[in-house]
């Protein structure tokens, strides 16, 4: 297996998203200019509520070593994951599942998934769960598990941070 190469067929290359010149390209100005490039692709790739000023700020002297990167920035994960994609691609696959057993699957649209975290948040509010409240989720690698991950952090239904919840549903007020 080492050092063998396998060429890409004609059709995956014609349905990529870059080819080898365009590869190329992207990592030279990622070396030559790695903060232009990251701002270019944090700015195109991901809503941000409060743009950040600073790419990365990093300290690698001992016995502080620190890497930051957007600090001065502000995002919420759930909206990147779902709400900027319902209105061009709301029908498309946003989640392939597959359990354990290999006819177990399912396929989400970013629709569906949208549905189902807000359904989920409202689980979570009907018991009680409030924003600052610490949730731990505890489940199987289920798409259940996605949604309430999902559901814990979506500006729609801000219940707060990811914190704890097992199995059935808990509350603990935050302190």
């Amino acid at each position: 297996m080492a050092g063998s190469v396998y060429p890409v067929s004609e059709e995956w290359a014609q349905r990529a998203f870059i080819d080898r010149a365009k590869y190329e390209e992207m990592y030279r100005r990622s070396v030559e200019d790695p903060d232009g490039f990251w701002s270019e692709e944090a700015r195109s790739r991901i809503d941000w509520i409060k743009p950040f000023t600073r790419v990365k700020n990093t300290t690698f002297g001992p016995p502080e070593v620190s890497i930051k990167w957007f600090e001065d920035g502000s995002l919420n994960l759930a909206a990147n994951c779902i709400d900027r994609h319902l209105g061009t691609r709301g029908d498309q696959v946003a989640i392939i599942w597959e359990g354990d057993d290999p006819a177990e699957h399912k396929s989400i649209t970013y629709r569906e998934l949208a549905s189902e975290v807000g359904r989920f948040s409202n689980v979570l509010k009907e018991r009680g769960v409030r924003k600052g409240d610490r949730v731990t989720i505890y489940l199987p690698m289920i798409p259940e598990a996605a949604y309430a991950m999902l559901a814990c952090a979506h500006r729609r239904h801000p219940l707060g941070g990811v914190r704890r919840l097992l199995a059935g549903i808990t509350r603990r007020p935050h302190q």
